[in-house]
């Protein structure tokens, strides 16, 4: 088999395995982190419940919220989803999930609306009913255009492409250049 092939056929086993996991990790959390930044950029740090659709994860936040205002005035937001620390197997490694996303405001009169509105309250019941029908209340559709997924020390992933489905181990680190040497993929545990 060719090294091009070989390398096809390791990064089509590593999606097959990873992807699923980040579906899981995903649904097994309830809020997400937001990293948001007002007009003038000053950062803000907060989150919200989040229900995730086929386009998008979705968030209903006030406008009595700095984060609430932040979206308004800046649709650029990184994300987090994060391992409970009760659960880590240490706390230096967590298990997570980053990305950077579009926020974009959802108009009431739409079905993105009514469809946001009704994922949020598969998922939170009455609570969502309530709120959504409060004027200062606005549904935010948060699309990734990048993420990160950590499992822990060493097993970083980037995930890019139109749905994030485009999976490359991280072997330079969370930031890094390109490696030095190509490292073989072995199996992440």
């Amino acid at each position: 088999m060719s090294p091009e092939k070989t390398s096809q056929v390791k990064e089509q086993r590593l999606r097959e395995k990873l992807l699923p996991e980040i579906e899981e990790f995903k649904a097994s959390r309830s809020s997400l982190q937001l990293a948001t930044k007002s007009a003038s950029g000053v950062p803000n740090a907060s989150y919200a419940p989040f229900a995730l659709a086929d386009d998008g994860f979705y968030i209903l936040v006030s406008d009595l919220a700095r984060h609430g205002t932040n979206l308004k005035e800046s649709s650029e937001v990184s994300v987090m989803l994060v391992e409970d620390e009760s659960q880590a197997k240490t706390i230096f490694a967590r298990k997570r999930l980053t990305f950077d996303a579009h926020a974009s405001i959802v108009d009431r009169e739409t079905e993105v609306f009514t469809k946001g509105v009704a994922a949020l309250s598969a998922r939170f019941g009455e609570m969502i009913d309530n709120l959504s029908v409060l004027k200062d209340f606005n549904l935010f559709k948060l699309t990734p255009h990048h993420g990160l997924y950590v499992k822990g020390f060493g097993q970083a992933f980037s995930l890019t492409g139109s749905e994030l489905l485009d999976v490359d181990w991280k072997r330079d680190g969370h930031h890094g250049g390109a490696p030095k040497v190509e490292a073989e993929i072995a199996e992440p545990a």
